[in-house]
């Protein structure tokens, strides 16, 4: 299974080359574009010449780049070919930059914002080629980081419309998981205030700080860097837990989950409760300091002390250099995690033989609907392919499995596992299951994710589904597809067939295995 992921890797390398600046003015020996070109799409990006090997969504369905995939791609990449992946961090965080520090989204609309997460995927290879090869690549690190900052800056200055540290981004790559195209003006009118733009923001501080203290252990100048990273996180975490002066709260204590926030016109608020990644996306904002952070880095140790003077407010979302070991600083406070997991873990709900859904699946029988003027609009769970035609209707975050999400939230859990250890235990399955440490979590979501592609007592691999009979016929029975996503009850491959791409972390999840016995 994880030769044949690696080599879907390698087959979707492709060459692309494409001059922005070509293209709007158009071929010199082909009549003129039609007049306007430079207005449409992908206008603003003039300087991006591209002529890379770049690894694609899929070479055959998707044959261009995507940022946010790309991000993922390069950690199983890394298991091969490390300099290569962080060549690929590199086009994107320094080759296609924009002057104005956004990175491009992928070919389609270069303007779209994606999840920024170059940040985890820079600190991932980073922390994966010191622990198999014992060296610290820091030069690639400050090249990174950088660049990285501009993200974090337009980020910072494009996204926070209200500017209360409550964060937009539009769709952010889950097409159809909102109520509304969040890419597009409301019909209601308003903005929403979105659960999964805040915590991914959150997270981008958080592995910001990461990278911060790694560069500060050799240089003590990172040190302003990493305590304005910390200020913003907390500032966000304190924007999406309480009720600020707005009225507004992303947390929903009734319901125990996060949620996006709809701001009508009036100044009335209205939460969207939909059970979707949308609420999950807050685990993933999760860094455990180590005990001598403080000790090592005393420069750091002295302003986070006067930030929780200074800002007291913030405090319960910063760690306290004052505490004797290490410190978990989370979006997810633990009894709040407790809840979440509740949900995240029930059958029922989130978790499906194959790993977490995109969407609870109690919205089978019970959509969410949202009346407005000029209709009715409903989330329902949708477990296959989408039926509406939202993004054109090719992609689904309406209740199938998708291994960039299940990738992330298993990486918060061990990271909250190694600050929480053995004693802090969930039932898992919620209803059915035994008490299981979060790394005991982490192994059943991880073999779940596995079982998509292994016999099961039939003998049949589940992500082949209505193929079975003819991959069989034909012996391609071993013949593994790493589809774009899985079908939320019966792992069916669906989307793009020859993705791999992402789903290529089955990989990584089998490379680690050793961590965990069941995985």
């Amino acid at each position: 299974m994880a030769r044949q992921a690696l080599a879907g890797m390698v087959w979707t390398k492709q060459f692309y080359h494409h001059d922005v600046a070509t293209w709007l003015r158009g071929d010199p020996a082909m009549p003129p574009p039609p007049p306007g070109r430079g207005d449409v799409r992908n206008g603003a990006w003039r300087h991006m010449r591209h002529a890379d090997v770049i690894s694609m969504p899929d070479a055959w369905e998707y044959p261009w780049y995507a940022g946010w995939d790309l991000a993922f791609h390069c950690l199983p990449l890394a298991l091969m070919d490390p300099r290569f992946a962080k060549d690929q961090l590199l086009l994107l965080s320094d080759g296609y930059q924009g002057p104005d520090g956004q990175v491009p989204a992928y070919e389609w609309n270069f303007s779209d914002t994606n999840p920024p997460v170059l940040a985890m995927a820079t600190l991932a290879l980073y922390r994966l080629e010191q622990e198999r090869h014992g060296t610290a690549d820091l030069a690639f690190l400050r090249q990174a980081f950088h660049k990285l900052l501009l993200q974090f800056t337009w980020w910072v200055n494009r996204k926070d419309a209200q500017g209360n540290h409550l964060y937009e981004g539009g769709f952010l790559g889950l097409d159809n998981i909102g109520v509304f195209d969040r890419s597009r003006e409301l019909p209601t009118g308003g903005h929403i205030e979105q659960a999964d733009g805040s915590a991914w923001m959150a997270m981008f501080a958080l592995d910001m700080l990461a990278l911060s203290l790694a560069l500060g252990e050799a240089d003590a100048t990172y040190a302003d860097l990493a305590s304005r990273f910390l200020e913003h996180f907390a500032r966000i975490a304190h924007a999406v837990s309480e009720v600020g002066e707005d009225g507004i709260s992303l947390w929903d204590e009734g319901e125990g989950f996060f949620h996006d926030v709809l701001t009508l016109p009036d100044g009335r608020h209205v939460p969207l409760r939909v059970r979707s990644m949308v609420g999950l996306v807050p685990l993933f904002a999760t860094l455990v300091v180590p005990a001598d952070t403080w000790t090592r880095q005393p420069e750091l140790a002295a302003r986070v002390r006067g930030l929780r003077a200074a800002r007291p407010e913030l405090a319960p979302w910063l760690p306290d250099p004052d505490q004797p070991g290490a410190a978990l600083v989370s979006l997810v406070p633990t009894e709040r995690l407790r809840r979440i997991l509740a949900v995240v873990l029930d059958e029922d709900e989130f978790l499906s033989p194959f790993g977490v859904r995109s969407l609870s699946r109690r919205h089978a029988e019970a959509p969410y609907t949202l009346a407005v003027p000029g209709g009715t609009h409903t989330v329902a769970y949708e477990p296959a392919e989408s039926t509406t035609g939202m993004f054109g209707g090719n992609s689904n975050w309406r209740g199938p499995v998708w291994f960039p999400m299940n990738h992330l939230l298993i990486r918060a859990l061990q990271a909250i596992h190694a600050h929480l250890g053995p004693s802090w235990r969930v039932p898992c399955p919620t209803r059915t299951g035994q008490p299981l440490d979060l790394a005991g979590v982490a192994a059943e979501l991880c073999a779940r994710l596995t079982r998509l592609f292994l016999r099961n007592g039939a003998g049949d691999r589940p992500c082949f589904g209505s193929q079975r009979a003819a991959r069989q016929r034909l012996g391609w029975q071993d013949d593994l597809l790493f589809h774009e996503y899985y079908h939320g009850d019966t792992g069916e491959g669906l989307g793009a067939s020859h993705q791999t791409g992402w789903t290529g972390l089955v990989a990584n999840m089998l490379v680690d295995r050793h961590r965990f016995s069941d995985c």
